[in-house]
């Protein structure tokens, strides 16, 4: 495992090493600034990690990486609701506006 720096799964020394491999390469700025943008073009109705991956064709082993930054750095909530069983995403911005409506 070397010195990666994206998320990747701690007991896995393949997930490490291809978190690796993705950072040197540039691509997580790039794959992160698709799934924000896809998020945010869903508005208040938000999106599932299974809809953003079909709407990116993105696997999700890079796509739910790339949400789970954005949510750390405030960029991306949970909305609380649900499709089915999965969490809905939506961007920081839209979730404000919903706050200020009550």
């Amino acid at each position: 495992m070397k010195g990666a720096i994206l998320p990747f799964q701690r007991h896995s020394e393949t997930s490490a090493d291809a978190a690796d491999r993705y950072q040197r390469a540039g691509k997580a700025p790039t794959a992160r600034a698709r799934v924000l943008a896809a998020i945010r073009s869903t508005g208040e109705q938000g999106a599932t990690d299974k809809e953003l991956q079909v709407m990116l064709e993105m696997r999700g082993s890079t796509q739910r990486p790339r949400r789970i930054e954005l949510q750390k750095v405030g960029q991306v909530v949970d909305s609380g609701r649900k499709r089915g069983r999965s969490a809905v995403w939506v961007a920081a911005e839209f979730a404000e506006s919903q706050l200020r409506m009550f």
